[in-house]
């Protein structure tokens, strides 16, 4: 369960702390945890650069939980949208 939650810890673009993740944020972002950074240790620094990498890849389920859980901002996705 624990490489489920680095899902979540590793999307983050803001500045948050590592901290508890939610239990639906772990189940929004499993798929995504291992499709793209599963290589990387849950908790690490080089997790949370590559779930950030990942960002316009990840399921809309994912980042719409961690919108609701706080781990990125509405403002973040958006203007990562409109780089596209």
């Amino acid at each position: 369960m624990g490489a489920l939650a680095v899902a979540a810890l590793a999307m983050t673009a803001s500045s948050t702390g590592a901290g508890p993740v939610s239990p639906a944020v772990k189940r929004a972002c499993a798929s995504d945890y291992f499709a793209y950074c599963s290589q990387h240790p849950v908790g690490s620094q080089a997790l949370r650069k590559c779930m950030h990498a990942a960002g316009p890849k990840l399921s809309k389920g994912c980042v719409s939980a961690l919108v609701a859980a706080g781990e990125v901002s509405k403002a973040e996705v958006a203007r990562r949208a409109a780089m596209r």
